[in-house]
């Protein structure tokens, strides 16, 4: 039986705050449960509101009612699961491949997706500014569907981090030289910007090569959403590594 408390703390780990006291966060659905399972990662505790859901997974779970689910969960139509899981300690940065860089990415959804796309183009380390969004966010989480647990994410403040990897800075900026004739042989560190500010002044200063995604002139957008044009900028650096 779940008692009281223990509903409690799981509705608390949708905050961050609880999420760093305890250091504990919250999975929803079957898929990124699974997701999470298959990567390594165990749960403390598992909850479904089905016989035999998890079974596959090998993972030990605790049948309960959809109103017991519904009042520890963070959705407003819950998903059927619900696993707590321990955060896994992020480890040193390996600057021997490109590592990307966030500087105040705010926006779950984009961070998320950012890391999904990390997953995809084997970017396996993850600097962010301490003032990005928690990667244990649920919508971050949601978005990620299980890639969190194949990036190492260090939250560390960037200036001094780039200071100390002695790799080459590239930035995205606007008016950057095209992504298209850029040099990305690597290894390096690629910084993507804030969705409103871009990259910080001081982080600017540090940049070695400036390149931009260009736009046909016919296009009135002003700029691409963060995540899309991660999505470019890691497909370009990889293409540059597969040219070679």
């Amino acid at each position: 039986m779940v008692v009281k408390n223990q509903i409690k703390l799981i509705k608390n780990l949708q905050q961050k705050k609880y999420r760093n006291q305890h250091g504990l966060f919250v999975a929803e659905g079957i898929k990124l449960v699974k997701e999470l399972v298959n990567s390594g990662l165990l749960p403390v505790w598992a909850y479904a509101t089905e016989n035999n859901i998890l079974e596959t997974s090998g993972v030990e779970y605790q049948k309960v009612s959809n109103t017991v689910l519904k009042r520890m969960s963070g959705l407003k139509s819950p998903n059927k699961v619900l696993a707590v899981f321990q955060i896994p300690k992020a480890k040193p940065l390996d600057f021997s491949d490109w590592v990307l860089a966030l500087d105040d990415v705010k926006d779950p959804g984009n961070l998320g997706t950012i890391i999904r796309l990390c997953d995809w183009f084997g970017i396996r380390h993850l600097l962010c500014s301490p003032q990005t969004v928690d990667c244990y966010n649920p919508k971050t989480l949601q978005a990620t569907m299980g890639s969190v647990a194949r990036v190492n994410l260090v939250y560390a403040p960037l200036l001094e981090t780039i200071e100390q990897s002695g790799l080459p800075v590239v930035g995205t900026l606007m008016d950057g030289d095209s992504v298209y004739d850029a040099d990305l042989s690597g290894p390096g560190i690629l910084i993507m910007g804030n969705e409103s500010h871009g990259i910080c002044p001081e982080i600017e200063d540090m940049i070695d090569q400036k390149i931009g995604i260009p736009r046909f002139e016919d296009s009135n957008i002003e700029s691409l959403n963060v995540a899309t044009a991660t999505a470019i900028l890691l497909s370009e650096l990889r293409r540059d590594a597969i040219r070679r």
